[in-house]
């Protein structure tokens, strides 16, 4: 104890001394583990850099950077893909509310139907009797099978976008849309109005398909493949099948139509076997007498030296009046005469006689994808 007392700051020095020396002998030990996991991490990146030298592209030497080119790159993208997105914007629902219910549903149905016919009218657009643009099975219902109110509504505002297309390219007459089954109520709907394509969904967009059958001339399909290529909602023409359609007002056997079915010529008249020019008398004279009585053709009235016995002239006979002439062919109203067709040949030549036509046309509307987080760029 004495020693302790005598020395009692050394020991305590000591013992301080000691427990510095723990203290750094453990912080050593921890920072060489941070070392190493440090030293491999420098190694892993080390060998990535080798494998990117060897990469080609190079990632760049001296002033060319190619990683910062690359993200240059990838950011025009991002920006070009901000601006594609304006062609591609969403089509409204029909009600657009976020929550739809029957009544809504119910009520917009009916309203854009009869806007849609009544559009269809001002255009001069033919449409079938009490046409209802595929939705016959809803149109009498008040209460809608569960979930099918938003897939719908959306469809109705595809439609009307479409017709709405249609009508104002002046199209003649529309005959049928088709579209995808999207409720349990489809099932009680008239086949012609379905499609059996289901939507198709990727990494950016929902795939929607329509069908269209209509009619026109050539100038009001352009002006429809116009108007679907400038809309602002992504509409894609995917097939169109063209063909030459029947004339509205041919009927079968319609004599003025050739090309309607059952189309008969006209009959070509031919002489009765039974009226056969008889061989020329030698004595046209005597011939005459003896048929009608007279004594030739001095006693008929107008002849020289003719007579007051009356009967029937004798017309000569010559190459010029032969002695049958066949009927005129049977005449047609609006069909032109054989003097007609004769003068008309000499007008101008007819450079296009168009024909209305049938168009078969599949739709695709691109519906894009939110972004997953609001305000941030769209993946490219």
């Amino acid at each position: 104890m004495d020693w302790i007392k005598r020395n009692l700051y050394f020991l305590v020095g000591s013992i301080v001394a000691l427990l510095l020396m723990g203290l750094a002998g453990f912080y050593f030990y921890s920072k060489l583990q941070l070392n190493n996991e440090i030293m491999q991490k420098l190694d892993e990146q080390f060998a990535e850099l080798q494998r990117l030298s060897s990469e080609k592209p190079h990632p760049g030497y001296g002033q060319v950077n190619n990683i910062q080119t690359a993200k240059e790159q990838e950011q025009q993208a991002r920006q070009t893909l901000k601006k594609v997105r304006l062609h591609f914007e969403p089509i409204p629902a029909i009600p657009d509310t976020p929550k739809v219910t029957s009544q809504d549903f119910s009520a917009s149905l009916r309203r854009t139907i009869d806007q849609l016919q009544r559009q269809a009218t001002n255009s001069s657009v033919n449409l079938p009797p009490s046409y209802s643009f595929s939705f016959e099975a809803q149109k009498p219902r008040v209460t809608f099978a569960v979930g099918s109110l938003e897939p719908l509504a959306v469809q109705l505002g595809e439609v009307k976008a479409i017709c709405n297309i249609l009508f104002e390219a002046k199209i003649n007459s529309l005959d049928n849309l088709r579209r995808e089954r999207v409720s349990a109520d489809d099932a009680a709907g008239p086949q012609t109005d379905y499609l059996e394509q289901a939507s198709v969904t990727n990494e950016l967009a929902v795939l929607t398909s329509y069908e269209l059958d209509f009619r026109c001339f050539s100038t009001e399909l352009a002006a429809a493949l116009a108007g679907f290529g400038s809309s602002a909602h992504g509409i894609l023409v995917r097939t169109i099948n063209v063909e030459q359609a029947v004339a509205m007002g041919s009927m079968a056997g319609d004599p003025l139509n050739p090309e309607a079915p059952g189309y008969a010529p006209p009959p070509i008249y031919m002489p009765n076997p039974g009226m056969v020019a008889r061989p020329r008398a030698a004595n046209p004279e005597a011939e005459y007498a003896r048929r009608y009585g007279a004594e030739g053709p001095a006693a008929m009235p107008g002849m020289p030296g003719g007579g007051a016995r009356g009967g029937i002239a004798l017309r000569p006979l010559g190459a010029a009046n032969p002695a049958f002439t066949p009927p005129a062919p049977a005449y047609y109203p609006g069909r032109p005469t054989p003097g007609q067709a004769a003068a008309q040949r000499g007008g101008l030549p007819t450079v296009l006689d168009e024909r209305q036509l049938k168009i078969t046309m599949t739709l695709q509307i691109i519906k894009l994808l939110p972004s997953k987080k609001a305000g941030a760029n769209p993946a490219p």
